[in-house]
């Protein structure tokens, strides 16, 4: 496994203006993620973990310093830019899931594999639902799912597409203790057969446990 860096952050900050004064989020972050690295982003609530996610995958900037992903300086690029990157670099799982309501289960993993032009789609999004245990409820609309099963279309959405890196927010958060436990084999099956890059944020001290290494974060710092 190569060990060149995917993620670096170079003494990245955050700060947002409240009606108190100026609050940090993020103080002087500095951080390298290797290739094929499984990396747990842990910490207590406030602390300012999801902030930090959403920096490293360029959705978001910082007020100050540098992020680098797969050797593209993204604190230099417009939204455009960022975007460009994101597309041919990262998958996202999101505890919200954030599933086209009005897409069938197979259509939310299906579009993303169609805009991006991947070679026999539909067979992919049908194996990758069928992975995480979903080949029966393929043809129904979010809002016929339960939460687990909506993560789960999620999931494999994020699969399927072969990211580089997969960012997840909380990847087991809704799903009960049998599922998440298959899904966290799932995340370090994907990790061990295609090299892909794991940056997870967990409070899940088991799936925390699984990870290389541990980065643990107490109001904006590295601790």
């Amino acid at each position: 496994m190569s060990q060149a860096a995917m993620v670096e952050a170079k003494q990245v900050g955050k700060r947002v203006k409240t009606v108190e004064g100026e609050l940090t989020i993020l103080k002087d972050i500095s951080l390298t993620i290797a290739q094929g690295e499984t990396v747990a982003i842990t910490g207590s609530s406030g602390s300012g973990k999801s902030t930090l996610l959403g920096i490293l995958a360029g959705l978001d900037l910082p007020d100050s310093g540098e992020v680098v992903l797969n050797g593209k300086i993204l604190t230099r690029l417009d939204e455009e830019g960022r975007a460009a990157v994101r597309a041919q670099n990262i998958g996202f799982i999101f505890q919200s899931f954030q599933l086209l309501p009005g897409l069938t289960a197979l259509e939310n993993v299906l579009l993303p594999l169609e805009l991006h032009g991947v070679d026999n789609a539909k067979t992919l999004a049908l194996q990758f639902l069928d992975r995480v245990g979903l080949a029966q409820r393929v043809q129904h609309y979010p809002k016929q799912l339960s939460g687990g099963e909506q993560q789960r279309v999620a999931i494999a959405r994020a699969f399927a597409s072969r990211p580089r890196i997969l960012f997840a927010d909380e990847p087991t958060g809704n799903l009960d203790s049998t599922t998440g436990a298959k899904i966290a084999d799932l995340l370090f099956d994907l990790n061990r057969d295609q090299g892909t890059t794991l940056i997870l944020i967990t409070h899940e001290e088991r799936l925390a446990e699984r990870c290389q290494r541990r980065i643990v974060l107490s109001a904006g710092e590295i601790v």
